[in-house]
């Protein structure tokens, strides 16, 4: 199977009806963020808020993550520093053996799938059950998240129902999606009694406090640290704000962002271990310290993890997100693989159409769309420029710098109206698939303004 952006696409936009349920699946979440957006008046001042906090904080992050890890630690949490994936797994590993952990119940965290941890720890032997929904779902299926917030968002529930009738012995049949939950719920409830070990991601941690925020609309974090004697938080070291103030905007601003609600239904803050536990916090660098100094992409570090870019993207929604090669899809999946590894991810760039929505919904103000422009530009210095396209663009550049051969070329253009079909689309035309060409004018702009047949702007 290919692993290319365009040809995964391709295959799936094969099936119509996928292609366009999906497509107003998510723009329906995208209306959803419209209205929440405009019933807050000071949107827009919020969200330049959000920048300028993010861009404060990342760039004195040597100040706020020792503020941080000292809040922490004087909280009774146990901190770990681990500066790559490999490094954030074996940490996780040794909490985990000192406990004897047969069974760790874990919550939605997209830094633990960036750091292949589940598949590492399974390896080693542990039962990793994921009590997100949606993340439960999936990881029955043995598929990763096509989307960061709404991780099953691709799956009709009819999928859902024969999925639970091999994996959870429901009835036959019965995709309503209440039953479903229920049987999700007492099959998770479960797991949550009998785990050794909790674990969670972070939205955000507050420096001033050393609290971890953790933003969930099933409770399922809550359960996953009640009952265990051990909690285990995954964290970057991006995710810090400065203090409970700053915290406020991007509450504010998170749920709406990304699922159309005012807030998530739980906004769990954890400070301290529960009387006679633990709580180990890992704070993990993975690349950010670099992508810290390079000014072009500092401001992906600003990302909240809320998939607003995806929800608009109009070639996320058509194409699926498992047709892109890095683990975040959308728009911010595209810069953060480019950043990752450029020569392996390079072909996702080409998902964008540079409509610039992206750039418009994303609550802390991300250049997204300039950063895979400027991506594009780069594509021939790493050897990854398109052959055909860099073809193109020299016939252009050679026809815009001699007048008199293009204007001859616009006086033969009308003859592509009454070409052979085959001529025009072939396999030689990628342009051609699922687009037609207008119909050429039998006179160019030029030689109607010659003639007098534009209207002229009286300027006197």
């Amino acid at each position: 199977m290919s692993t290319k952006h365009a040809e995964a696409a391709e295959r799936f936009i094969e099936n119509k009806e996928q292609e366009s349920w999906h497509n107003e699946t998510l723009w329906l979440v995208r209306v959803k963020r419209d209205n929440m957006a405009m019933a807050v008046p000071e949107w827009e001042e919020l969200r330049e808020l959000a920048n300028k906090i993010k861009m404060h904080t990342i760039t004195h992050l040597h100040k706020y993550i020792q503020q941080f890890a000292e809040n922490a630690e004087a909280n009774g949490v146990i901190v770990h520093w681990a500066k790559d994936a490999k490094e954030h797994n074996e940490i996780v590993y040794d909490i985990l053996k000192k406990h004897n952990t047969k069974k760790l119940v874990k919550s939605k965290s997209m830094l633990t799938e960036e750091c292949h941890m589940n598949p590492y720890l399974i390896e080693k032997g542990i039962d990793v059950v994921e009590s997100d929904l949606g993340e439960r779902i999936i990881q029955f299926m043995g598929v990763p998240p096509s989307h960061i917030v709404m991780p099953a968002i691709h799956i009709k529930r009819e999928a859902v129902g024969k999925l639970f009738e091999e994996v959870l012995h429901t009835e036959k049949g019965n995709s309503d999606p209440t039953y479903l939950t229920r049987a999700a719920r007492a099959h998770l409830r479960n797991e949550f009694l009998t785990a050794d070990v909790g674990m969670t991601g972070a939205n955000f941690g507050v420096a001033e406090t050393g609290d971890v925020v953790v933003c969930t609309n099933e409770g399922n974090a809550d359960m996953g640290t009640s009952i265990p004697k051990v909690h285990i938080v995954s964290m970057g070291i991006e995710k810090l704000v400065p203090n409970h103030k700053s915290l406020s905007v991007y509450t504010r601003l998170l749920a709406r962002s990304a699922t159309g609600q005012p807030v998530t239904s739980y906004t769990s803050h954890f400070r301290k271990p529960r009387e006679g536990c633990e709580m180990h916090i890992v704070l993990v660098d993975n690349g950010r310290s670099e992508i810290l100094s390079n000014p072009e992409h500092i401001q992906t570090l600003k990302c909240i993890r809320c998939a607003a870019c995806m929800n608009t993207c109009p070639v996320y929604r058509r194409s699926g997100g498992y047709s892109y090669t890095y683990f975040i899809p959308g728009p911010i999946g595209i810069n953060l693989g480019m950043l990752k590894f450029p020569e392996r991810y390079y072909d996702n760039v080409s998902a964008c159409s540079l409509c610039y929505s992206c750039n418009n919904v994303c609550p802390v103000k991300i250049d997204l769309a300039d950063q895979i422009y400027r991506w594009r530009q780069n594509l021939d210095s790493l050897g990854k420029a398109d052959k055909m396209k860099k073809l193109m663009s020299g016939g252009m550049k050679f026809l815009f710098t001699h007048p008199s051969i293009y204007y001859n070329t616009l006086k033969m253009a009308p003859a592509a109206n009454i070409m052979p079909r085959f001529m025009i689309y072939n396999g030689l035309n990628e342009w051609g698939k699922g687009r037609e060409l207008p119909r050429f004018s039998g006179e160019s702009f030029t030689q109607m303004w010659k003639k007098g047949k534009v209207q002229r702007k009286n300027n006197k």
